[in-house]
C-alpha cells in the first residue's frame, strides 16, 4: 500500500523544487545588492517603505513593540529595521528573498507571521529599493558588518 505524504512533507518538497528551478536562477543572476548610495532608489525606497512596510515596521524603522515576544496569535511582532533589531544580520540576498517570498519559505509551511510575501505586489526594483532605503539609515559600523555578511 503506497502512504500519502503529509502537507509537511509535500510543501518541504515543493520549496526544494522550487529552490533548484530556474527561478533561484534568475535571481542568482540579478544583482541583489541594495545600494544606499544611490539616491534615486533610496528615495523609491522611501516612499514603498510608508506604503508598504511602516504600518507594520513604524515609520521610524522602530518597529513594533516587545518585538521578540510572540503574540497571543503565536506570530512574533514586526522587528525593527533600524540598528536595534537584527535586519542587519542579514545579507541583502536574504532580505530580499524573504521579502518577496514571505518568511515561510525559510521558517517552513507552518511558521505563523504576519509579514506577507510581496510577489507580484512589488517588483523587484521596489524590493530592492526598499532594502536600500533601510540600509542608508544605519551607521558605518553596522553597514560594514551587514556588508561582510552579504559577501
Amino acid at each position: 500500500m503506497i502512504s500519502i505524504p503529509s502537507k509537511a512533507l509535500l510543501y518541504s518538497i515543493v520549496v526544494t523544487v522550487f529552490l533548484l528551478s530556474g527561478t533561484t536562477e534568475i535571481l542568482a543572476e540579478q544583482n541583489l545588492y541594495a545600494d544606499h548610495t544611490d539616491r534615486s532608489k533610496v528615495q523609491l525606497g522611501s516612499k514603498v517603505y510608508v506604503q508598504h512596510c511602516a504600518v507594520c515596521h513604524g515609520a521610524r524603522l522602530e518597529g513594533e513593540p516587545n518585538w521578540t515576544k510572540r503574540k497571543a496569535s503565536g506570530a512574533l511582532p514586526a522587528p525593527p529595521h533600524d540598528p536595534s533589531g537584527h535586519t542587519w544580520h542579514h545579507s541583502d540576498e536574504i532580505l530580499f528573498r524573504l521579502t518577496k517570498f514571505g518568511v515561510k519559505i525559510f521558517a517552513g509551511p507552518n511558521y505563523i507571521t504576519e509579514m506577507p510575501a510581496y510577489e507580484g505586489v512589488l517588483s523587484d526594483e521596489e524590493i530592492l529599493a526598499v532594502l536600500a532605503f533601510i540600509k542608508s539609515t544605519w551607521p558605518e559600523e553596522i553597514l560594514e558588518a551587514q556588508r561582510r555578511m552579504s559577501q
